[in-house]
């Protein structure tokens, strides 16, 4: 069933064009409500906005069963993306659609959203009867999959969906780490670093001292671990009385997350717990505030399960070699699984995201329209 590239092209380009940092959702929200009202879908915006500090909700897209009864299914994408993002002017050379500026492209995740657009017009246009599905278009996906955390599970029909945001092509990724998010706060004690050093404890320096003992990176197989930010510290002539530490954790194991977690905490604990005042002049001690949040669930997608079931024979009918991954990164299809709703990530041929440098191949983007009409089908 052949889709209209051009106008997919067309669509992708104006999607870019729209301005949706994270937090800044609402002009593509309100695009989006337009196109899709027109189209004769339900669509309804849900009151996450208030949790997630985005100008707009998580938006939601129903299509009834069409003359043919299949089980429902949901597609998932993201409408905000990474700075820099303001301005967005595609360029296009050939096959090819890059940014013509110093932004980011946005085809992570509006390539997504502009092949479920155009399948739709498709099926609509050439009267294809198809099953009951839904879109989620979610917000903050980039800043600690915020929207999806705030969507009530309840509003989705379907059991089964896939996620449309993952680079490279036919690529179906069925496993993905879980993540905690971890801060350590230290505290020491202010004191001029020049008249008094012996009165201070330095903050930075003890958190150094437990990072340099920490084992960082890939940790074993299936973990890694990363200190990400470190501040403290208001002059060069005060020692600093507090340093903020952030990092994370991420396994494809809950035990080992668990055991890779507790072991930095408890490096920080024992630096605080060791330190010594030689000099017998200070007046308190450095104290520690360490917090571990789960950030997403692991997602696991076993290859007979339906969700699984459904894409294998979307790829046979329409001749598509698919290649199943387990990948490193956290998306919405984490927080999806753990709601009970299996979601598998579906790749979108989108190449150098979160840079400057971001490309992508209408031709690509017709390769996953075409599978998502399979899965449709």
């Amino acid at each position: 069933m052949k889709i209209n590239r051009e106008r997919l092209a067309s669509v992708f380009t104006t999607l870019c064009e729209i301005d949706s940092p994270s937090k800044q959702e609402g002009r593509v929200a309100v695009y989006l409500k337009a196109l899709f009202t027109e189209m004769g879908a339900e669509v309804f915006e849900d009151d996450s906005a208030s949790r997630t500090g985005s100008d707009c909700g998580n938006l939601f897209i129903r299509f009834p069963e069409s003359g043919l009864a299949k089980e429902p299914v949901f597609f998932n994408c993201h409408m905000d993306t990474v700075l820099p993002a303001i301005g967005v002017k595609v360029k296009r050379e050939g096959e090819v659609f890059s940014s013509a500026g110093d932004t980011v492209l946005g085809s992570d995740d509006k390539a997504g959203i502009a092949a479920l657009i155009e399948v739709m017009r498709t099926l609509q246009e050439k009267n294809i009867p198809h099953g009951p599905v839904e879109y989620i278009f979610t917000t903050c996906e980039e800043v600690g999959l915020l929207g999806v955390k705030a969507l009530d599970p309840s509003l989705i029909k379907a059991k089964i969906g896939y996620a449309l945001d993952s680079s490279g092509i036919n690529r179906v990724v069925i496993g993905a780490p879980a993540a905690n998010r971890i801060t350590a706060e230290v505290k020491g004690l202010a004191s001029h670093a020049g008249l008094s050093p012996e009165k201070g404890i330095s903050a930075i320096q003890l958190a150094a001292r437990a990072i340099a003992r920490l084992k960082l990176g890939r940790l074993d197989p299936e973990s890694t671990a990363n200190i990400g930010v470190i501040e403290g510290g208001t002059a060069s002539n005060i020692i600093p009385e507090s340093a903020l530490v952030q990092g994370e954790v991420r396994s494809h194991n809950v035990k080992l997350l668990q055991e890779h977690t507790a072991h930095i905490r408890s490096t920080f604990e024992e630096e605080i717990a060791t330190w010594s005042d030689p000099e017998g002049v200070v007046e308190g001690r450095p104290s520690l505030d360490f917090t571990a949040v789960d950030d997403f669930p692991i997602l696991k997608l076993d290859r007979d399960s339906a969700v699984i079931k459904r894409v294998e024979a979307a790829a046979a009918l329409i001749d598509r070699e698919l290649h199943y991954v387990v990948a490193g990164g956290g998306s919405d299809a984490n927080i999806f699984n753990g709601y009970g709703l299996q979601c598998a990530i579906l790749s979108t041929g989108m190449d150098k995201v979160h840079s400057t440098r971001e490309t992508i191949k209408l031709s690509d983007m017709a390769l996953t329209a075409d599978l998502i009409m399979a899965i449709l089908l």
